[in-house]
């Protein structure tokens, strides 16, 4: 078995919820996620990441405006919609009850939630 295709679909998996969670936090540029992403070791390409943008944008989960640049042609500067709120609302809540049902199943039983904490 291949280590590398796992941990892959492992990354892929949360991928889009971790660029929805950084675009969340505000107005944002594809760069930005990349370096966002980039430097919480969940390295993205701008091209994995465009047409990921660009299907959640068709979904109605984000929008975008241009702004114009000094240094080159104008930018495209994502933002979620209401409807992506929600959405992103719901990924959390999913995201969460995967978490601790992960974090339950690969504790060694009775180390995480022990009856009698003076054991040692």
């Amino acid at each position: 078995m291949d280590i590398q295709n796992t941990q892959s679909q492992m990354r892929k998996g949360v991928l889009e919820f971790c660029i929805l969670s950084i675009i969340r936090q505000g107005e944002v540029y594809p760069s930005d996620i990349v370096d966002r992403m980039k430097a919480a070791n969940l390295h993205i390409l701008e091209g994995t990441l465009y047409p990921l943008l660009t299907r959640l944008k068709n979904a109605g989960l984000l929008t975008y405006r241009w702004v114009e640049s000094n240094s080159g042609p104008p930018r495209k500067y994502f933002v979620m919609t209401d409807k992506g709120l929600e959405f992103y609302n719901e990924l959390e809540r999913t995201w969460q009850e995967l978490a601790d049902a992960v974090q339950a199943l690969t504790q060694p039983v009775g180390s995480a939630h022990e009856e009698n904490p003076t054991q040692p």
